[in-house]
């Protein structure tokens, strides 16, 4: 998988979750907590980089 496409692949799925926390309306209540999966996959693009470094 080039690294373009995998981090365009987590763009969207960071984008969906918070997607779909707001229509749940979870980040208004959890907003602090909205960090947590943003940090998991920034760590995962960490791994990503050096996976798939070129």
């Amino acid at each position: 998988m080039k690294k373009e496409t995998f981090n365009l692949l987590v763009i969207v799925m960071i984008a969906i979750l918070l997607l779909i926390l707001n229509q749940f309306e979870l980040l208004e209540k959890y907003s602090k907590f909205a960090l947590i999966p943003i940090l998991a996959f920034y760590y995962l693009g960490q791994y990503a980089e050096r996976k798939f470094r070129s």
